[in-house]
């Protein structure tokens, strides 16, 4: 709710809904298990409750929306019944619910710790824009699906070749995510302002699936009209 670039970002209207509500349907939408919004305000609690999802009020204060998940699985699962926790941020209300599916099935097939998700880059713009993160992967023989080498708002890697652009959205085995949030924050992580680096600088590994497109993420007001647009 405290975004700096458009205050009340998760209950922003986009054709009568609110973005918060949009993502939870998408969220449902997979089919891939309890859904549950984990908030740091009672307003966005309100909000999902009123359109018959479930959420849990989390400390407004946490550093990251890996540590909100972790506090949100505690009142959901104390016992660990599960074992896969999807990270879905609360502005991509045009996500495709087959890109949930994606990022799980990258998790179970590759072994990895934490699997995510990344789109080939087609514009020169994106290439250069820091808020645009490219995803240095080596892919397998099929190009569909790869291990995470290096995460980075600088153009990487160099040369001529396709770049990736990351796509927010994390699948995590539940050892995994109990592990990374109970690390510091890593020099490069810092750095960077990238949470990921914190799980490859302590030797995690992350899968990547390789996807068409990456998802409308809306973070200006500008951002917002193109999310109004697609979704009327």
């Amino acid at each position: 709710m405290a975004s700096t670039r458009l205050p009340a970002k998760p209950l922003a209207d986009i054709g009568g809904v609110s973005m918060i509500v949009r993502v939870w349907a998408r969220a449902m939408a997979a089919g891939l298990g309890p859904v549950v919004v984990a908030a740091g305000e009672a307003e966005i609690v309100t909000a999902i409750e009123n359109a018959g999802g479930r959420a849990i009020l989390t400390d407004p204060g946490l550093p990251s929306g890996s540590d909100r998940i972790w506090a949100a699985l505690q009142v959901l699962d104390p016992d660990g019944r599960h074992d896969v926790v999807v990270n879905l941020q609360g502005d991509l209300p045009a996500l495709d619910p087959e890109q949930l599916k994606s990022v799980v099935a990258a998790l179970q097939h590759s072994g990895a710790d934490i699997a995510t998700l990344a789109a080939p880059i087609d514009n020169e713009a994106d290439k250069a824009n820091p808020a645009v993160v490219k995803a240095v992967v080596a892919w397998d023989a099929s190009s569909k699906l790869g291990r995470a080498l290096y995460f980075t708002r600088s153009l990487a890697p160099s040369g001529e070749g396709e770049l990736f652009h990351h796509v927010g959205l994390y699948a995590y085995r539940r050892e995994a995510l109990e592990s990374f949030v109970a690390l510091p924050p890593s020099k490069l992580e810092q750095r960077e302002k990238l949470e990921q680096l914190r799980a490859l600088e302590a030797g995690m590994s992350i899968a990547v699936a390789r996807v068409d497109e990456a998802p409308l993420s809306v973070d200006t007001q500008a951002d917002l009209e193109r999310a109004r647009k697609l979704l009327s």
